[in-house]
């Protein structure tokens, strides 16, 4: 999208009227090359994305009018089209550009921001991927939190599902997608006994994400997060780097279900949230109960870091 574009995407943003201002509250979405409001935005019956999940997608926040690692998402976003084999015609500047306006048309401060590529709409009768026409969407909404302020201080209630995450080998995790039944079934799941959330399992006792997130586990002092068969989260990376930069020790590998029901701290990993604890195993309080000293202070220092220009990105006015 050449510059001209951009400027025409800028002109779809309509903020003057109040009553017009006021449809945006909800937050703002960018759909055929214009913003809308997002309770106006639509994507076809048809598009491969909503018929079939074959969709990627990514997630940025704003937090007090800065994206926080914006280039590192993009650049995900970016590596999942690619294996997926699609395509847009938007540079990074250019989605960067769109989301910008996104943000602004719904008047946010702090925001959930996220790009979508879905295959599309193919040939009438045709069943070939090739001859769809990839499309792209974004939209900025209100900020939303995965734990409450209280489940972020005494920990959440997290229950070690029977639910087994899809195995990397039939849909690669470090693509970020839309096949969330697995995950869907373990909050079930996890509901019926009481808890707030679930972690699910490779089926060879070793834990692996849960819905939404990464997870951690702080074992004889060692943060231990699993290495393989999980989404390389932002937030996941932004921990590692703050580990490195605390002089705490990190390991990546595979983290079995019993050493992980007896580790000291548990916590988790979101763009939807931060590093927030874990409180609580199958009902057994984890550590001495509440939130760890070690996760409290990675998660002092993982929100100082988003008014650090070398993580964070101004919402330009």
């Amino acid at each position: 999208m050449s510059n001209s574009r951009v400027s025409d995407v800028n002109t779809q943003r309509v903020d003057s009227p109040a009553e017009e201002k006021a449809s945006f509250a909800r937050g703002a979405a960018f759909v055929d090359g214009k913003i809308v409001p997002v309770g106006d935005a639509k994507i076809s019956i048809l598009d491969w994305g909503f018929l079939r999940s074959d969709a990627t997608y990514d997630v940025v926040h704003v937090w007090n009018g800065r994206f926080f690692r914006l280039q590192d998402h993009l650049d995900r976003f970016s590596r999942g089209m690619k294996r997926l084999r699609m395509t847009i015609p938007y540079s990074d500047a250019e989605i960067q550009s769109i989301l910008q306006e996104c943000v602004l048309a719904a008047g946010l401060t702090n925001a959930y921001v996220e790009v979508v590529c879905t295959r599309g709409i193919p040939l009438p009768g045709s069943r070939d991927p090739r001859q769809c026409t990839n499309k792209f969407y974004a939209f900025a909404v209100p900020f939303t939190w995965i734990a409450t302020e209280e489940q972020r201080v005494r920990g959440l209630r997290m229950r070690i599902s029977n639910v087994h995450r899809i195995a990397p080998e039939a849909v690669d995790p470090t693509i970020k997608n839309y096949h969330w039944l697995d995950l869907i079934n373990s909050l079930f799941e996890a509901y019926n006994f009481g808890d707030e959330t679930a972690v699910l399992t490779d089926g060879r006792e070793h834990v692996i994400e849960g819905p939404g997130f990464n997870i951690f586990a702080v074992i004889d002092g060692i943060i231990v997060t699993p290495r393989s068969g999980v989404l390389e989260g932002i937030t996941r990376q932004t921990v590692i780097d703050l580990a490195e930069m605390g002089g705490y020790e990190l390991q990546q590998r595979a983290l079995k279900v019993d050493e992980f029901r007896d580790a000291t701290e548990i916590f988790i990993s979101s763009t939807a949230g931060g590093v927030m604890p874990v409180g609580w195993i199958d009902g057994k309080v984890v550590g001495t109960g509440g939130r760890g000293p070690l996760t409290e202070k990675i998660q002092k220092h993982y929100w100082e870091l988003h008014i650090d220009p070398a993580f964070s990105t101004p919402v330009s006015q």
